[in-house]
């Protein structure tokens, strides 16, 4: 018979703490895979293996629920065609990780009145210096657009929400249906997200009226 173990309850994070208010972009989840690697290895899945400096690289790309590669019934609006061909880019701008952000623009749910794609990461505190100091892919390759920074509360979400409303898109200066925002509450390191139209709507039920 095997001894009881102890789970102890998590730690709670106090609620009003430093939160960070960005754009939610209406496209499609994806990622960029970046994995320290051999040229000799099995690079099955990845779209590419590429060398930088003394390193290789082996590179890959993900939809919200699979692995993609480019091809007609393999790749999700061309990402992983994307990726394959920015590889080198990619792997040195972003080094090894799983890199998650927004594929959006043309063609893509709003298009956002672009006539190209767009991939624009998450994750702000991480990659927002790093494309500043150096980006290969300016133009295709962003951050996601930080709309207000302070403590958690209704007055800095409805602030970031005002502003898309009264300016439109920070991230398509000109478009003016923004979806929403995303709150990134620092404590807790989750993240939440609140839509200008039906917010109350669950995903995937139709408005009522």
């Amino acid at each position: 018979m095997s001894a009881v173990t102890f789970e102890a309850w998590p730690k709670t994070p106090r609620l009003y703490r430093d939160a960070v208010v960005t754009e939610k972009i209406d496209g499609t989840n994806s990622a960029v895979i970046i994995d320290l690697g051999d040229p000799s290895e099995d690079q099955q899945g990845y779209v590419a293996g590429v060398h930088v400096s003394d390193t290789f690289y082996k590179v890959g790309a993900q939809s919200r629920n699979r692995i993609i590669t480019p091809g007609k019934s393999t790749d999700n609006y061309g990402f992983a065609g994307w990726v394959a061909e920015n590889a080198e880019a990619l792997a040195l701008t972003l080094g090894p990780g799983r890199h998650f952000g927004e594929w959006w623009g043309k063609g893509i749910a709003r298009n956002y009145g672009l006539d190209h794609r767009r991939f624009s990461l998450f994750n702000t505190a991480r990659y927002e210096s790093k494309l500043n100091e150096h980006n290969p892919l300016r133009g295709e390759l962003f951050t996601v657009p930080i709309l207000e920074v302070g403590t958690f509360g209704d007055g800095l979400v409805n602030g970031a929400l005002t502003s898309l409303t009264l300016s439109g898109s920070s991230a398509a200066p000109g478009f003016d249906r923004p979806e929403g925002v995303v709150v990134f509450h620092a404590a807790s390191r989750s993240t939440f997200k609140v839509l200008l139209e039906n917010d109350a709507q669950p995903k995937g039920e139709a408005p009522v009226g």
